[in-house]
């Protein structure tokens, strides 16, 4: 028997008309968010996402059926999109392939998205004019399995005080998971390898103030299950972590969302979900509307890089 299926709407974002098909269709089960749900969230907070998102190559996580169904990482545009949608080329040398990949440049796009199942959008560190050279810097503290939210904070407070001896300004949200990010803008000079290298310099830092309370060990098997891995690979070129404003395809519909560093003891992360956060933003705006203002410099972790291999640290291992 064929499922069935709610009239279409259509939602006016911009100048653009975009059409949603199936808007009741439930895609979080223990609340009963609708497809129009997620698609009134993304437009609520559209000036985030849209900053976000803007001019990255976008690999769209989706769920055709709802979270109960299959998941699809997705990243070539489909056949038959709308003519006014942006893409942006990529190579991927590890198979000798390209993919046209969605590159934001209005809400309309993020819409469109929704409409094709999109849940999660997890954008590159790199913009289309020149993909090859990030100008984002991600640190993300990813707590191993005995790791509690209070560690996660403390660890996040140590990143904050070496941000501000380097003198730099990082931008902090939720993971939308049990982690936290903090996002710089950089320069665009330097190519993901030395991105990366800078980012284990930082990472090795924070693991050495942190009072055993952070790690920088490559193999998980390897890590203490009460730290916090500082994970510099977010770095490495093609991988990617959910944008600030993105919903995460969980139960709870929670949301990677930006907050201030005077907000961080008393963060709930669990408590800013697609039903919440559009009533914070409301309220506070985009908290990372300044991000763009000013882009930092690497040459000082770089040179920590050197230091400590010349002190007999290792490389970063390749990018898996």
């Amino acid at each position: 028997m064929a499922k069935a299926s709610s009239p279409a709407v259509e939602l006016e974002v911009g100048d653009r008309t975009v059409r949603l098909s199936n808007p009741d269709r439930v895609y979080f089960p223990d609340h009963g968010w609708t497809k129009l749900d997620l698609a009134q969230y993304y437009l609520s907070v559209g000036d985030g996402i849209v900053r976000a998102l803007r001019e990255r190559p976008c690999m769209l996580h989706r769920f055709p059926e709802g979270l109960a169904g299959e998941k699809v990482h997705q990243k070539r545009i489909p056949h038959g999109a709308p003519p006014w949608l942006e893409t942006v080329r990529l190579h991927f040398p590890r198979w000798n392939r390209t993919a046209d990949e969605l590159c934001v440049t209005e809400l309309a796009s993020v819409v469109w998205a929704v409409q094709m199942s999109t849940v999660e959008f997890h954008p590159w560190n790199s913009r289309r004019a020149d993909t090859e050279r990030p100008d984002e810097w991600r640190i993300d503290l990813d707590p191993m399995p005995d790791c509690d939210l209070a560690t996660v904070k403390r660890v996040a407070h140590v990143a904050h005080e070496v941000l501000d001896e380097l003198g730099i300004t990082g931008y902090p949200k939720t993971s939308g998971g049990s982690g936290l990010h903090v996002y710089v803008r950089i320069e665009p000079e330097w190519p993901f390898g030395d991105v990366r290298r800078a980012a284990l310099a930082f990472a090795r830092e924070v693991e050495r103030r942190a009072d055993g309370e952070a790690t920088t060990t490559w193999w998980r098997k390897d890590r203490d299950p009460s730290t916090v891995f500082v994970d510099y690979n977010q770095n490495a070129r093609d991988h990617t972590i959910a944008s600030a404003y993105s919903v995460r395809g969980v139960p709870d519909g929670t949301v990677s969302t930006p907050f201030t560093w005077d907000e961080l003891d008393g963060i709930e992360p669990r408590e800013w979900t697609l039903a919440t956060v559009p009533a914070r933003f409301a309220e506070l705006g985009d908290l990372m509307s300044t991000i763009d203002d000013e882009a930092f410099r690497l040459d000082t972790l770089l040179e920590w890089a050197e230091r400590d291999e010349r002190d007999g640290a290792a490389p970063p291992p390749d990018p898996d």
